[in-house]
């Protein structure tokens, strides 16, 4: 499987996960998702997954700091509905890694483990997203905006050739090559395209 090699040296979300430690899954319920992960799992790299990637990765590290976020014990909002523009898109990589569901996700057992009820959309917040832990309350908000990295002027001729079935070989694949640029980009960037509050 090939891929772009910036993939590979992208940080990684480290979590535990109490019921995977229960059922003996990953020892001590240790789960690490990388950017690939998630890729794989959306079926590509565009702006929107890097941008929900990087919201997952700085808005956990600023809700637990110097702990490992605990997978099941993470309450997630959006401000925009749920089927509205990406908002979907975002919400699924969040869940990957987080497991927050609305209400299809693991039911728990005995009480304990569960997974739906912990996300909601159209939510009164200012921010894009916010993420709350449940035994502390303690709650960041998150907004992501990529605005600032802008894709080559030259993607967008290349676009209307793909999309008319014109486009070379060669072009199809330097289009790609320019997509994947600018989501490395935005990564090289993050700070700047991510504002925790």
């Amino acid at each position: 499987m090939n891929y772009p090699t910036f993939f590979d040296n992208l940080p990684t979300i480290t979590l535990q996960d109490p019921l995977s430690d229960f059922l003996g899954t990953f020892d001590n319920g240790i789960i690490q998702f990388s950017y690939l992960d998630i890729v794989k799992s959306a079926g590509h790299s565009c702006p929107t997954v890097s941008g929900a990637y990087l919201t997952a990765l700085k808005g956990l590290e600023a809700l637990y700091e110097n702990e490992t976020p605990v997978r099941g014990n993470i309450y997630v909002s959006f401000k925009s509905e749920e089927l509205k523009g990406v908002a979907g898109v975002i919400a699924n990589v969040i869940t990957h890694i987080t497991g927050a569901t609305k209400q299809s996700g693991f039911k728990g057992l005995n009480g304990k483990f569960s997974r739906n009820n912990l996300m909601e959309f159209n939510a009164p917040i200012s921010s894009e997203v916010t993420f709350k832990r449940l035994d502390t309350g303690k709650t960041v908000a998150v907004t992501y905006d990529p605005s600032s990295i802008a894709g080559n002027p030259k993607m967008q001729e290349l676009m209307g050739k793909l999309m008319q079935n014109v486009a070379t070989t060669e072009e199809k694949k330097e289009f790609g090559e320019l997509w994947q640029e600018r989501v490395e980009a935005i990564f090289d960037q993050r700070d700047k395209v991510i504002t925790i509050s």
